[in-house]
């Protein structure tokens, strides 16, 4: 399961600033590419930039997009309702009107349409769980400067979901997210004539599910930690697969991964692994392939300077705040893991702009 896939994680300025491509420094001015210009409100912006995540991360702590998608209401019931102080909620409910995310007539407010479709709990594709875990991360990103300064990580940061429920709607709201990206990976992976399917820590399925559409001769092994199986259990008999899968509850770092797959899909994961855990991972990985197998990992994968793409930069952050030696790579150190491993053939199959790179390699 990929509990640091946080592709929700944007604290940035209203209006971006143009992505910079900058060269390695040379002697010859002429071969240094034009810098970025910095303006006052650039810099402005970005020491503001907080507020407008914060004024939302509250109103999603306090379930306001869920209390005010049926019908409008004044400040003081939403008050009532929550146990809030009036004039503290109706200034935040201000601020999220004039952000647009709710409509004020008069002396009332309601979720817009719009926000309402993703933010309410009560709709199908909610992903307010995966926005409450944004509002988890902000108390570890203000651990930011004192990590940098050396301190560690504590076990409570990078605990990840207080109970059963939790856990549930996270991987509901990923479920949301992913099964608009995973038919798009899965064509570019090109399965072809892969048979034998291992979706390493594959969470509810979303990707399992996809490859099996798109290769109906293909069989699954689902693999992720045993309270997510249950859930992939549920979420591949809806999606009618099912009796296509075989579902495999362990730790890939403590239990062998299960053997005879000819395709092994490693999503979202070795970004949360020290280079050496990720050795460790693909040595089990390569136990499990046959002879000629390919496997694919879904990740960033950084530019040699570490600096684009901006995503995976800012995701870098995340796993340092998140994780005790995680981090995002460069295609040379995930090559150099996989080459350890025992794996050939490898190479960038697609850069990507939103974790969705994808590198190969093949097993002598």
């Amino acid at each position: 399961m990929k509990v640091t896939d946080d592709r929700c994680l944007h604290i940035l300025p209203k209006t971006p600033l143009k992505q910079p491509h900058f060269s390695p420094f040379s002697d010859d001015d002429e071969e240094v590419e034009e810098m970025r210009h910095v303006d006052l409100q650039d810099v402005l912006g970005f020491a503001r930039s907080f507020m407008e995540c914060r004024v939302f991360l509250s109103a999603a702590e306090l379930n306001l997009f869920t209390i005010l998608t049926p019908d409008p209401l004044p400040a003081q019931e939403v008050a009532s309702r929550i146990g809030a102080d009036t004039r503290g909620l109706t200034i935040l409910l201000d601020a999220l009107s004039a952000m647009g995310l709710l409509d004020k007539r008069g002396e009332v407010y309601q979720c817009s349409p719009s926000a309402s479709r993703f933010l309410s709990a009560d709709v199908p594709d909610s992903v307010l769980p995966m926005v409450l875990h944004m509002a988890g991360l902000w108390k570890r990103w203000s651990s930011l400067t004192s990590i940098v300064q050396g301190a560690h990580v504590s076990d409570q940061m990078t605990a990840s979901f207080r109970d059963a429920d939790e856990l549930r709607a996270f991987i509901g709201a990923m479920d949301v997210i992913a099964k608009h990206l995973a038919p798009r990976i899965v064509a570019d992976v090109h399965p072809g004539p892969s048979r034998a399917l291992l979706d390493v820590g594959g969470a509810s399925g979303t990707y399992t599910i996809a490859f099996l559409q798109a290769a109906p001769e293909m069989k699954a092994t689902l693999f992720d930690k045993p309270e997510v199986i249950e859930i992939a259990r549920q979420r591949l008999g809806k999606a009618g697969v099912l009796d296509r899968v075989a579902l495999v509850p362990g730790d890939f770092f403590r239990d062998p991964l299960p053997a005879g797959h000819d395709l092994v899909f490693i999503s979202a994961i070795i970004h949360q692994n020290s280079p050496g855990e990720n050795v460790s991972l693909f040595r089990n990985v390569f136990q499990s392939l046959n002879r000629g197998g390919r496997v694919v990992i879904r990740d960033h994968v950084m530019e040699p300077d570490r600096t684009l793409p901006k995503e995976g930069a800012l995701f870098a952050v995340n796993m340092l705040v998140s994780t005790a030696a995680g981090r995002t790579y460069t295609y040379d150190e995930i090559k150099a893991c996989l080459e350890q491993a025992g794996f050939i053939e490898i190479r960038l199959l697609q850069k990507g702009e939103h974790m969705d790179a994808l590198v190969e390699a093949f097993k002598p």
